[in-house]
């Protein structure tokens, strides 16, 4: 069963992925990912000031690549500031072996060895003015430079966002790319996350998703959202499931939510789906999702969801009287 899961994995991610360069994807229409600094306070909206994204080379590529970041600094345009601007942000890039292999890579907080792996570069950003909602770019690297892995027959690897001192948040994206200079997608990549911390849109009419992968050998989830504020609703719909609500958070603590996976789920993405409230509106909300299987391993975030964006199918759904 591992084997034909493999093998399905594989062929969603060929299928799929050609244009899975930014991140937050356009599928997700999440408008920054939010890490603030280590002195601040998790109700701001982060659970722990850091946020790791792995990034998948195919194997078939070998011109160099380069991870670009938008707006890195803390104290432009974007960023959330907290009485006055004194924050700095690490980025870091990772590869090599245990790069994403390593149990702690993994995780969904900065434990153990979580920068495992072999640092390729490195830069801290207060507020340096040029970088102000521009680019910056780390690289060029060498796929091989990455850690090969073989289930998903591509090189990985991994950047770490991580908020060393103050207390601001820091607003920014990502994108994979064959230039230093322009975002020039690498055919068949993907980023992935085993824990998503992201503003949300200030407009309620936006609707953000995130997409977990369910594996063949998952049983049962756990979902958990943070610091959502109460703002609105969060729902999860997939193949087999037309949309149910979770239980959401308020102001700094976790809310959870445990559920069964249906037979036809496996296999597949799921859609969870966060709709703001009209009124009051919340500004500025920012949110921390994780989700864990039966047994307790967090389960990755994919910025284009393996498998397409899930539909419900009615006729998957649809259970003779008395099942």
């Amino acid at each position: 069963m591992r084997n034909l899961s493999i093998l399905i994995i594989m062929g969603h991610l060929l299928f799929f992925t050609a244009q899975s360069q930014p991140v937050p994807a356009p599928d997700e229409n999440i408008p920054w990912l939010v890490t603030f600094g280590g002195d601040a306070c998790p109700s701001w909206g982060d659970d722990n000031f850091t946020q790791t994204f792995f990034f998948l080379i195919p194997e078939d590529h070998t011109d160099p690549v380069y991870i670009r970041v938008y707006n890195p600094v803390t104290g432009g345009q974007y960023d959330e500031i907290n009485g006055y601007w004194n924050t700095k942000v690490n980025f870091s890039v990772y590869g090599g072996p245990e790069t994403w292999s390593h149990p702690d890579a993994q995780g969904t907080g900065p434990e153990g060895n979580y920068r495992s792996g072999n640092q390729l570069a490195s830069r801290t950003f207060g507020y340096e003015p040029e970088y102000d909602a521009a680019w910056y770019t780390f690289g060029p690297f060498n796929p091989m430079e990455g850690e090969y892995v073989e289930k998903f027959r591509g090189n990985v690897f991994k950047i770490i966002a991580q908020g060393i001192e103050g207390d601001d948040g820091n607003m920014y994206r990502y994108f994979l790319s064959t230039s230093p200079d322009q975002n020039i997608p690498v055919e068949g990549g993907n980023a992935f996350a085993y824990s998503y911390t992201f503003r949300l849109w200030n407009d309620p009419s936006q609707v953000s998703h995130i997409y977990p992968y369910i594996d063949d050998e998952t049983i049962t989830v756990e979902i958990s959202n943070f610091d959502w504020d109460y703002d609105g609703i969060i729902r999860l719909v997939s193949v087999e499931r037309q949309g149910q609500l979770l239980d959401v958070s308020g102001d700094d603590y976790w809310a959870q939510n445990r559920f069964t996976i249906l037979p036809g789920e496996r296999g597949t993405s799921l859609d969870l789906q966060f709709h703001k409230q009209a009124t009051p509106v919340i500004r500025n909300n920012n949110v921390v999702v994780t989700i864990r299987n039966q047994y307790d391993q967090a389960l990755p975030f994919y910025v284009i969801p393996i498998g397409g964006v899930p539909q419900y199918q009615y006729s998957i759904g649809v259970r003779p009287a008395g099942n």
